[in-house]
């Protein structure tokens, strides 16, 4: 029988060393790997390069890797709601490499998918194009993206099986699967893990084919990025 178990975060994150490329899912602070980060965090590794949707806020999710220093490049979509992040960047502590939303979803779907590369309208006329390939399908001008992958990719399901089959809840269900798809080794920590056979095949979001390791997470926060409620009528 398959069993992809590990004991938990530390004996997940084995392996990653100073200087690795990292894809981390999650949208905003929805789906994030929470346990792994913190025990990155924990680790003191450095020089990391992060692919992730965004970069957390100041005192949680990535932003606990920024707060000390051990991320060296972000490749990003979003970046709005971190101070730190803001003051990295804008000193030349941080490089940070930004993409259109879909863009950054498409680049880490084509690595997972062995496509080397693809073209897009999305950016063209901007920055974003800088250096790229152009061509003109149908008349309209296309850049040239290239896939993206990672030495590690590190994921947070609903629930998983023992041997890597996952469920994704909900709006969790972001760059999670595409990310499990790219890594070279993919890391899946899930708030319930079961025996295989429980799962529904017909539920399964990202097949055990793409995971190397699992673990049932803890003390997961899931903060809300921005809470906005209505007042008592």
């Amino acid at each position: 029988m398959i069993n992809k178990v590990v004991f938990g975060p530390k004996e997940a994150i084995k392996g990653i060393v100073d200087g690795m490329t990292l894809m981390l899912g999650g949208f905003g602070l929805c789906g994030i790997p929470e346990n792994c980060i913190t025990a990155l965090v924990e680790t003191g590794v450095k020089d990391l390069i992060c692919i992730s949707n965004n970069a957390g806020v100041d005192d949680f999710g990535l932003g606990l890797l920024l707060q000390k220093k051990q991320i060296k490049k972000m490749v990003s979509s979003y970046v709005g709601e971190n101070d730190e992040f803001e003051r990295q960047m804008l000193s030349g502590e941080l490089e940070v490499d930004l993409i259109p939303q879909g863009s950054l979803a498409a680049r880490c779907q084509a690595g997972g998918s062995g496509v080397p590369a693809f073209f897009t309208p999305a950016g063209y006329g901007t920055e974003v194009a800088e250096g790229k390939e152009v061509r003109f399908f149908d008349g309209k001008p296309h850049i040239l993206e290239q896939a993206l992958t990672a030495d590690f990719a590190i994921v947070k399901a609903w629930k998983g099986d023992h041997a890597g089959n996952l469920i994704f809840k909900g709006s969790a269900r972001n760059f999670n699967p595409l990310m499990a798809m790219a890594g070279k080794i993919t890391i899946a920590e899930v708030e319930h893990l079961v025996e295989p056979g429980e799962l529904d095949p017909n539920m399964i979001h990202t097949p055990g084919i793409f995971i190397q390791r699992i673990f049932q997470g803890s003390n997961y926060e899931k903060r809300i990025e921005q809470r906005t409620v209505r007042a008592r009528s």
